[in-house]
C-alpha cells in the first residue's frame, strides 16, 4: 500500500491512500494443439537432415532464424530451426539441443532428451501419421522416429506460434 503525505497551510500532515486494495484476476487460456510432434534420432547435421526430408517428403524446408525460448532464470535459449510454412500446411524441424553459443544445456523437449531433432507437422498433407512415420523411417540417416504424445508433454507451449 502506497501512502502519500501532503502538507496543508497549517503544516498538518494528511495521508491519502493512492493504491486501494484491488482484486486479483487470473486469465486462463487454453490452446488447441492441432499439430503432431515426432522425435528423430540421427547423427547427421541439421542441414543434411533437412535436405533429406525435402527429398523424401517433397517439402521445402529452409533455414529460419533460431527459435528462441525463455528458459529457467529468464535466460533466452536458441535452437536451430528449419521451416516450411504454407497457408494449409506447415513442417518445422528443430534441433532438440541448444545452439553452441547458449550458456545453458536445456533441451527443447526435456522429457525426450534422447531425441536429436523434433519434427512438427501440421495440416492436411501430414494428417496420416503412419504414412509420415513410414516415409521418415525410409531415410537411411534416421535411426529412429517416434510419435511424441502432446498430453504428457510439459513444454508443448513452446510449439504455439
Amino acid at each position: 500500500m502506497v501512502k502519500k503525505t501532503r502538507k496543508s497551510a497549517t503544516n498538518i500532515s494528511v495521508c491519502f491512500d493512492l493504491n486501494p486494495i484491488m482484486k486479483k484476476k487470473r486469465l486462463d487460456i487454453e490452446y488447441s494443439f492441432d499439430f503432431e510432434l515426432y522425435g528423430i534420432i540421427s547423427t547427421v547435421k541439421a542441414y543434411k537432415l533437412a535436405w533429406q526430408l525435402n527429398h523424401a517428403l517433397g517439402s521445402k524446408l529452409v533455414k529460419s532464424e533460431d527459435y528462441e525460448v525463455m528458459g529457467k532464470n529468464k535466460v533466452v535459449i536458441n535452437y536451430l530451426h528449419y521451416a516450411q510454412i504454407s497457408e494449409v500446411n506447415s513442417l518445422k524441424l528443430f534441433k532438440n539441443k541448444p545452439n553452441e553459443e547458449s550458456s545453458t544445456k536445456d533441451f527443447l523437449v526435456p522429457e525426450h532428451s534422447h531425441f536429436d531433432f523434433i519434427l512438427l507437422a501440421h495440416g492436411e498433407a501430414y494428417a496420416d501419421s503412419n504414412r509420415l512415420q513410414e516415409l521418415l523411417r525410409n531415410i537411411p540417416s534416421i535411426e529412429l522416429v517416434a510419435f511424441i504424445p502432446l498430453a504428457a508433454l510439459k513444454t508443448k507451449e513452446y510449439f504455439i506460434f
